[in-house]
């Protein structure tokens, strides 16, 4: 039988590129766990804490220390990275905590926030003598365990130099956009994540359009094939033959979360994007927040669970 080759090693950056001093990662939820892992993969000395033990303590049997505090795992870092859920969670635990971020010591928050969001931070490291740079991912598990996720990094170009080393070990180079501002940044992920809870509301209704005209659920997959639901089709696929969604790539929660930093920052009416808003939180009152958010399609699947 055929086997999956095993993920090669994350590389490590040229020596002249290795951060000075100990790299932070703060936040070890589903995505912060791979990126850091890519980290310590890499050789750097790399300190991580969440608010729950156990990711960290994977980590830490990866060969990261395991910091006890928030506030332990950034003292006299030179890089720190954030991964949280949202931007209340950055206030609460950066800029709530007062975090002991050194001098010249550069901020990377990965975290998905809205445009307003990077601008605040931003002003509240500049203050603190921190550099700040915005740095979201466009992409779920996979291709962040396979180092190929999109990659915005907005900031001064002093600052994302020093950023781009560390975020290049999980980017795809051909999907790594660098601009000057973190709030262009932002909005370039809440672009993308659009593009993903309308495209899966729009496979959604191609499969109620299909089904009520007779067509299967592999034939209308097949149909989508080289139409512009063809990416998501063949994205969820199999999530929607199976009618399982429990192997979450990217949760319920997290992309209602997104689209209320979309609907909230856009000057104009996004009506598409709020029948999306509005599925994900019919599945997220039905107890499915957690699960993938191609749980949407499961009222449209017989026996999906």
């Amino acid at each position: 039988m055929p086997t999956t080759p095993p993920t090669p090693a994350t590389p490590a950056p040229p020596a002249q590129q290795r951060p000075a001093g100990p790299v932070a990662f703060l936040g070890l939820g589903r995505m912060g766990r791979v990126l850091a892992g890519h980290l310590v993969q890499a050789g750097l000395d790399v300190r991580v804490w969440n608010r729950s033990q156990g990711p960290a303590a994977d980590l830490a049997a990866a060969g990261a220390t395991a910091a006890a505090s928030s506030a332990e795992a950034v003292e006299g870092a030179d890089v720190v990275l954030t991964a949280f859920f949202g931007p209340d969670a950055v206030r609460e635990a950066v800029l709530g905590a007062d975090l002991p971020l050194g001098p010249d010591a550069v901020w990377v928050d990965v975290t998905t926030v809205a445009p307003a969001d990077a601008r605040a931070f931003a002003g509240w490291a500049r203050q603190r003598g921190v550099r700040y740079v915005h740095s979201p991912v466009v992409g779920s598990l996979g291709p962040a365990r396979d180092r190929a996720l999109g990659v915005l990094v907005g900031g001064a170009p002093e600052d994302t130099a020093r950023a781009l080393p560390l975020v290049a070990l999980w980017a795809d180079p051909q999907r790594l956009q660098v601009l000057d501002d973190p709030a262009a940044a932002a909005t370039g992920k809440l672009v993308a994540n659009l593009a993903l809870a309308v495209s899966f509301q729009g496979l959604v209704e191609a499969v109620r359009l299909g089904t009520s005209g007779g067509l299967d659920l592999e034939q209308v997959l097949t149909t989508l094939r080289g139409t512009g639901l063809g990416p998501i089709a063949a994205m969820k696929g199999a999530n929607l033959r199976s009618g399982r969604f429990e192997d979450t790539q990217f949760s319920t929660d997290l992309l209602l979360k997104d689209t209320g930093l979309m609907l909230a920052t856009s000057r104009l009416p996004l009506p598409a994007l709020t029948v999306a808003a509005q599925a994900l939180l019919a599945a997220q009152r039905a107890g499915r927040g957690d699960d993938d958010f191609s749980v949407l399609a499961a009222g449209d699947l017989p026996g999906a669970s």
